[in-house]
């Protein structure tokens, strides 16, 4: 891929540079700067944005590895005309008001210079997807050449995915601790690693897959806790904590994982630090 590929313009690379610059703040304990940038990600990059769309099925594209040949070129057939339903127009003015965003609260001029390990992959996914998007007036020549780097690229180990796990992890931290002091504020209590580890599903799984693995996962902690809930009341001979315990019980059937938001969060917390400490008992 040459030199002239506009990376401003590249889904891919904008998403893994605000998250690179994210986690240089959190090194350098620039809390402020990386929430920013987290508040950036958090516009441009959710369910409602023509932008989130194109990043998904950019991340297809780039994180995905399959078996064969023919099974890659089913692939590339269904993001062609995932990428022609794309609203061109709005995804262009989201773009421009991205960049433009960054050139305003970003002030770091070595923000589009990092080095990305995929960059020529990452570069051939965005061109191709402009050029499925044109349609009747796309280069032709062009266009098979890419699909056909796209195909090789599918069908290739993806060895060097540390770089980007790496990065998940440094912002998770950055993640945890700005949370962490946001339910610490009502809580007071340092949170456990299940804890944690429920904001960090909640914050990337809501900007990746729109909640679902984060959904799973509070599902599988409902399940837990309930049955230790069940437990204890087999197992009790407390009046106090056998008259509370349908109660308990209920508040906990009753949550309701369709709309992830805070306040749904916080009862996760709590349901994690209860199920710990009967399992504790």
């Amino acid at each position: 891929m040459k030199n002239s590929h506009n990376k401003k313009r590249n889904v891919g690379l904008i998403y893994e540079l605000l998250l690179r610059h994210v986690s240089s703040k959190l090194i350098e304990e620039k809390n402020q700067e990386a929430q920013a940038c987290l508040n950036i990600i958090d516009r441009y990059f959710n369910e409602n944005t023509e932008l989130y769309r194109e990043f998904r099925l950019f991340n297809a594209l780039a994180k995905t590895t399959v078996s064969s040949t023919p099974v890659a070129a089913a692939i590339l057939t269904e993001a062609k005309a995932a990428a022609r339903r794309c609203d061109t127009s709005s995804l262009n003015n989201e773009k421009s008001q991205l960049i433009k965003e960054i050139n305003h609260t970003i002030s770091d001029k070595g923000f589009y210079h990092r080095r990305i390990p995929e960059y020529t992959a990452y570069a051939t996914i965005q061109t191709l997807l402009n050029e499925w998007r044109k349609g009747d007036s796309s280069n032709l020549s062009k266009m098979i050449e890419y699909e056909s780097k796209i195909v090789e690229w599918l069908i290739s180990e993806k060895v060097d995915n540390s770089k980007s796990e790496e990065s998940y992890q440094n912002v998770d931290a950055l993640v945890v601790k700005i949370l962490t002091e946001k339910f610490n504020k009502k809580y007071r209590d340092r949170l456990n690693e299940e804890q944690k580890d429920i904001i960090r599903s909640y914050v990337f799984s809501m900007s990746t897959d729109n909640g679902e693995s984060a959904r799973k996962k509070l599902g599988l902690i409902k399940e837990q806790t309930l049955a230790q809930v069940n437990y204890l009341k087999s197992t009790s001979d407390s009046s106090v904590i056998l008259e509370k315990i349908a109660d308990v019980k209920k508040s906990i059937q009753d949550i309701n994982l369709d709309s992830l938001d805070d306040s749904i969060i916080s009862k996760f917390l709590l349901m994690s630090k209860l199920k710990n400490e009967i399992m504790e008992k």
